[in-house]
């Protein structure tokens, strides 16, 4: 080993040159972005993401900030994303996002950096142990041992190889693992790389499974279809939608030939055009309307959405529950599915079997006929200075503000819940929420990461999920994007005043074990990063020519859940006086 004076030999260079031929192999495979945390033991592969400047190369001070804004950015994009970090319990910050990323199907290229095999196990500093750290989380793990020139001819294989299955070559996408240990000297000059494919081209170009084109006409797709026509003509059902659902307008289409109501959340891309139905959640706790619906068969797209009520209609119904599903992927929490199918062109294989002079169902002019009843009811209560700053305004609000084109990150627990049980339908707005685990970790980060794709951003977010990310502030205002964060401040947990633990634990254990207020001013959290913040309702003005700002809305626990419970009553009387 040389010391810090001497010149690296050949073989001590050979990290760096790794390192180089790695990313050289990824931006061949279609990477563009790449997350890091800074550390020592990761400089041979963080030296060479910021000497390429064909990668962005985004740094976090916190490794889980990093890993969630590097989640954020691939499932904006579709693309997969690097994220890395130096050895210890440095990498073990990246567990939240992984698990996130495994369960959403999101691809990952997860770089954990590492001492050499001589440091293992002896006490050394920052050695934990991190093969397999990620465990089943992981779609691929490798760990290829100290770069070695002689073994030159496999690194872009690797590096290619690591893409591909991020991309789902083996399965379903999400994230993958390598483990590189690096010995001193870390900084060295890299060497000629070796050579790879002509033209720029990957070295495995298509590791990923053919067959997946979802045409109707591809061979298993229309017999899968025909199967589902078949179990579902002349029967009466409403389509489910979620996140997952690939072709949103051949979905719609569908809906349109059956006459059957969508029942969807703003991430399936299903909540546009007359079949969608808006309010369900609140629709579906009428007893009487749900008495007089048929409903054979429920057609799910892609996850369920976050209404608990839809989750207990269906399981009430007794219906034939079909799930169109991704590959690799088995969701069904009702336990309730008769038949799995894979979703790429399901929907459109299905319009292509049903017969031009097929007679519709008028069931959606019904659910839509309620639902305007029920938007009715919304706008009636918004229009009052209480509704407008309700959490439920807030959400309306929000949704309706965003610019075309523009990224929603929506929060778990009431966040997310408020834009799909209230929020309107809108066209050529993205939503995104990390609901693989439902947490609420690494939700800033998730959001910074969305906006450095390139999209202008917003965020809907509770005081206490902003709190948990934080870290994530950090030198947020040198970041070059369009991010809006708007924070529900209701001190404390607000959505567990809706569970029964509200009524049935004493009010001070509840607030210890529950309510946790926090008593932190957001604003003056968010001005002291240097962010532009403001105390906020709907419709007041918001900073201007700022790339970053804060809008902290201040709300009541209690208050809300009120107000949620007099929306619903109301929506429910409503549909009492209907003539259906």
């Amino acid at each position: 080993m040389t010391n810090s004076s001497s010149r690296p030999t050949a073989n001590e260079s050979a990290a760096a040159t790794f390192c180089a031929t790695l990313v050289d192999e990824w931006h061949r495979a279609g990477i563009s972005d790449a997350f890091a945390a800074p550390g020592s033991r990761s400089t041979p592969l963080a030296l060479a993401l910021a000497n390429d400047d064909r990668l962005r190369l985004h740094v976090f001070h916190d490794e889980r900030s990093a890993a969630f804004a590097a989640l954020g950015n691939a499932l904006a994009t579709g693309n997969p994303t690097v994220v890395t970090a130096t050895s210890g319990t440095a990498p073990t910050h990246f567990l939240g996002a992984v698990t996130e990323a495994s369960l959403a199907g999101v691809p990952l290229v997860v770089c954990t950096t590492d001492r050499p095999p001589e440091l293992q196990d002896v006490g050394a500093p920052q050695t934990i142990g991190q093969d397999h750290l990620f465990g089943d989380k992981v779609r691929f793990f490798t760990n290829p041992g100290l770069a070695d020139l002689s073994a030159s001819s496999f690194w872009r294989s690797l590096g290619s190889r690591l893409v591909a299955e991020a991309r789902g070559a083996s399965g379903r996408p999400g994230p993958v693992h390598i483990n590189l240990p690096f010995r001193d000297p870390l900084v060295a000059q890299p060497a000629e790389r070796p050579p790879g494919r002509p033209a720029g081209a990957p070295w495995h170009l298509d590791a990923r499974p053919t067959g997946s084109s979802g045409e109707p006409g591809e061979p298993g797709v229309a017999s899968r279809a025909l199967e589902v026509w078949h179990r579902i003509r002349g029967l009466g059902g409403v389509i489910v939608a979620g996140q997952g659902t690939s072709d949103p307008s051949a979905v719609l289409a569908l809906a349109r030939r059956l006459g059957w109501p969508v029942l969807a959340d703003h991430r399936s891309g299903c909540r546009a055009e007359s079949h969608a139905v808006t309010h369900f959640d609140a629709i579906l706790r009428n007893d009487a309307f749900v008495e007089r619906r048929t409903v054979d068969v429920v057609l799910r797209f892609g996850e369920p959405p976050a209404s608990k009520v839809l989750g207990q209609r269906i399981a009430s119904w007794g219906a034939d529950v079909i799930v169109a599903h991704e590959p690799g992927r088995w969701s069904d929490p009702e336990r309730l599915a008769a038949l799995f199918v894979p979703e790429h062109g399901l929907a459109s294989a299905i319009v292509s079997h049903i017969p031009a002079d097929y007679e519709s169902s008028d069931e959606a002019m019904v659910w839509r006929h309620v639902d305007q009843a029920a938007a009715d009811i919304v706008a009636e209560l918004m229009s009052t200075a209480e509704g407008a700053a309700s959490e439920i305004g807030i959400a309306r609000h929000v949704m309706k503000t965003m610019p075309s084109g523009g990224a929603l990150v929506v929060s778990s627990s009431m966040p997310v819940r408020d834009i799909e049980w209230f929020a309107p339908n809108r066209r050529n707005v993205h939503v995104y929420s990390n609901r693989g685990a439902n947490g609420i970790d690494g939700v800033v980060s998730t959001a910074i990461g969305v906006a450095l794709s390139g999209t202008p951003t917003t965020l809907l977010i509770g005081d206490v999920a902003f709190l948990h990310d934080s870290p994530a502030l950090i030198a947020l205002r040198r970041r070059r994007i369009d991010l809006t964060i708007v924070i529900v401040d209701n001190d404390g947990g607000g959505i567990f005043s809706f569970l029964p633990q509200a009524s049935l634990v004493p009010d001070e254990t509840f607030e210890q074990l529950f309510g946790t207020p926090h008593e932190t001013d957001l604003v003056t959290l968010c001005r002291a990063h240097g962010l532009p913040a403001v105390s906020w309702t709907p419709g007041d003005p918001t900073p201007g020519d700022v790339a970053v700002r804060a809008l902290v809305a201040k709300t009541n626990r209690s208050a809300n859940v009120t107000f949620h419970d007099r929306v619903n009553s109301s929506i429910s009387d409503a549909i009492d006086q209907l003539a259906l």
